[in-house]
């Protein structure tokens, strides 16, 4: 017997499609219109505000395209009972009265053994954090606004001549790895949502794509219907495509106006923010189950319980805001100190740094592929490779306005070959947020004064370990990574005369203020 790869299940889903009548509406009397409308409008609302549950998940409202459909309205739901309750809430609405439903598509996110063996065999906590992010990310995935999206049904033929079923694991595995490569060079480009509905519909999978470009939705579709994973086993139902908008452009979305309509006042998503609207939406593994695979995939969700337990993005999930309050303390006791240490928020940006022991020359090239594609967001400041410079590590560092961006980015730059560690997971207290462009004509004294400086950390209580950090494209950009037994004592050197003369001697070296990031 063939063995079955083990899965992890996460949201229920229902993709609710929905026909308007449109004699009916344009017959009837203009205030049962605007009944319609308002109340239509409301429950949108609160259903993307998840005012109808106590606990997570994600809704969305689009407009569809074609004659199959007329709206899209899609939950995620942490069971069949609040989905269900998110289903029949709708039709006690006047808007409801106006609609038919053609068809609606019920599911569970999954995750599936071709991820990693780690997460199904070992312990969850020896997992890297980059790829823990990853399938949290799979399982509870967000919605990200004002884009275009593609649902459609799958399943995995069962002919006689080619059977998925009867393939073995390792055969199968390698199928899907084939069929992810080709995903992830729509990694930025494309979001998708895997989810098993065997026993629950009439496929087996319903793959839910997201993009600000539809040609890109066209192209991956159609690059994928050439993998051997798909051209001998795929096997597709009907297409929909369509386009979100906010729930308070329903009246000018009946009105036959363009949606979303612009306006920023009316246009402001009514959720817990979900999703990493501005960061890069997804990894790119590709083999997270036997479905489709398109690369860009969910982002990673470390779930943060601030903002009524939604945070911007990636379900960040903290108890409340206690990484803010830390970084704040931090900065305002450098400040006390006269030392410069960023604005709020770390001059709004965030990074993310994963540490890996792959030959520097293709850790580069992978990594400049990767961000071709974070440049298609407005939210990515850089992404570059580091090494240090007294020994032999390397380090990739992803710069994003959002903390959020920053965390998706990272799920899928821990996939890069060779990688270790991510920056901020070791024991103890780490620093590592400093930025500086040295004038090209002191940075052999910067670096002389950094060994300098070595030498003083070498024999400071508490410390375990500092980096210099060289761009390998810029010999002029640099960060300083370092590694302390506790906040406390880094926060005793940074109070001694030595980092304070340190302070003075580089204002003088430096083509700019040194740049102060926040890890995500």
């Amino acid at each position: 017997m063939v063995d079955a790869p083990q899965t992890d299940e996460g949201w229920y889903s229902l993709h609710d499609f929905r026909t308007i009548d449109w004699d009916a509406w344009r017959n009837a009397p203009e205030a049962r219109r605007e009944r319609a409308i308002r109340e239509g409008r409301e429950y949108l609302a609160a259903h993307e505000s998840l005012a109808d549950v106590e606990s997570e998940g994600a809704s969305a409202v689009f407009s569809v395209l074609g004659d199959k459909a007329d709206l899209l309205i899609v939950h995620f739901r942490p069971s069949l009972d609040t989905l269900s309750r998110a289903e029949r809430q709708f039709e006690r609405t006047e808007l409801a009265g106006f609609t038919d439903r053609p068809t609606s598509y019920v599911s569970v996110t999954e995750v599936s053994g071709y991820v990693s063996d780690d997460y199904f065999e070992g312990d969850i906590e020896d997992v890297n954090a980059g790829l823990r992010n990853y399938i949290e990310g799979k399982l509870k995935p967000d919605i990200p606004d004002d884009e275009y999206v593609c649902f459609y049904p799958m399943s995995k033929r069962r002919g006689e001549t080619h059977n998925w079923y009867t393939l073995s694991h390792d055969e199968r595995a390698e199928l899907m790895s084939g069929h992810g490569r080709t995903g992830k060079s729509y990694a930025g480009k494309i979001k998708q949502v895997i989810a098993s509905s065997l026993g629950f519909d009439d496929h087996e999978w319903g793959v839910t794509l997201f993009s600000d470009d539809p040609i890109d939705i066209k192209d991956v579709v159609y690059e994928m219907r050439f993998d051997e994973a798909t051209s001998k086993y795929g096997e597709f139902g009907s297409f929909y495509i369509g386009r979100r908008f906010p729930p308070t452009d329903l009246g000018a979305y009946l009105n036959g106006e363009t949606v979303p309509t612009g306006d920023e006042s009316a246009g402001q998503h009514g959720q817990h923010e979900h999703g990493s609207e501005d960061g890069a939406h997804g990894h790119g593994h590709g083999d997270d189950g036997d479905a489709h695979h398109h690369g860009g995939d969910g982002g990673s969700h470390n779930h943060d319980n601030g903002d009524s337990g939604h945070s911007d993005g990636d379900h960040h999930h903290d108890d409340g805001d206690t990484d803010t309050v830390d970084e704040d303390s931090i900065r305002g006791e450098l400040a006390d100190l006269d030392i410069y240490a960023g604005k709020p928020h770390g001059e709004d940006v965030y990074a993310t740094v994963l540490y890996s022991e792959a030959d520097e020359e293709d850790l580069f090239e992978e990594v400049d592929g990767l961000r071709k594609n974070f440049d298609h967001y407005d939210s990515h400041v850089k992404t570059a490779v580091y090494g240090a410079n007294e020994r032999v590590r390397t380090a990739v560092v992803s710069i994003w306005q959002t903390a959020s961006a920053a965390e998706t980015a990272a799920g899928f730059l821990s996939e890069l070959p060779g990688i270790v560690e991510r920056a901020g997971e070791e024991s103890g207290f780490g620093t590592m947020g400093m930025f500086y462009t040295v004038k090209p004509d002191s940075r052999q004294d910067f670096v002389e004064k950094f060994a300098t400086v070595g030498g003083v950390l070498d024999e400071t209580d508490g410390h375990m370990e500092t980096d210099l950090m060289i761009n390998v494209e810029n010999e002029n950009d640099m960060f300083i990574a370092s590694q302390w037994r506790s906040k406390e004592d880094a926060m005793g050197f940074f109070r001694s005369d030595a980092f304070r003369n340190t302070v003075q001697w580089g204002r003088d070296v430096l083509a700019d203020r040194p740049r102060h990031v926040f890890l995500a």
